[in-house]
């Protein structure tokens, strides 16, 4: 019997199957979030502890030369299967060539533009 006035639906004095679905789907959602949480934290944490060798050489590629490397990523990438050359140039200057790289790959491939078609 369902009472409507109830704060949750009873069946005889039990919990209706849709009200035992939705809090087994409840729980199961929490658990997922719980380990989706600690699979990250976990991922940051290992990776806080990489590290890059300092740069030896005299002039690390910067900015635009992330962005050249970036832009020519798929030709790089093909290049490398073939050859022995590296798509991400090491040692490099550091945050500025990652934001050249990126930009260049973004330009290259399309960037956000190509998911609006």
């Amino acid at each position: 019997m369902l009472h409507r006035a109830a704060a949750t639906p009873i069946r005889g004095g039990r919990l209706s199957s849709n009200v035992r679905r939705q809090k087994a789907t409840e729980a199961c959602m929490t658990r997922y979030f719980k380990t989706g949480i600690l699979v990250t934290t976990a991922v940051l944490v290992l990776a806080s502890c990489a590290t890059q060798p300092p740069v030896t050489g005299a002039d690390p590629p910067g900015f635009f030369s992330g962005f050249l490397h970036g832009f020519l990523i798929f030709f790089t990438l093909i290049g490398s299967i073939f050859t022995d050359y590296r798509i991400y140039a090491f040692p490099n200057s550091g945050g500025w060539y990652d934001l050249g790289f990126v930009l260049g790959a973004a330009a290259s491939l399309g960037g956000s533009a190509a998911g609006s078609r």
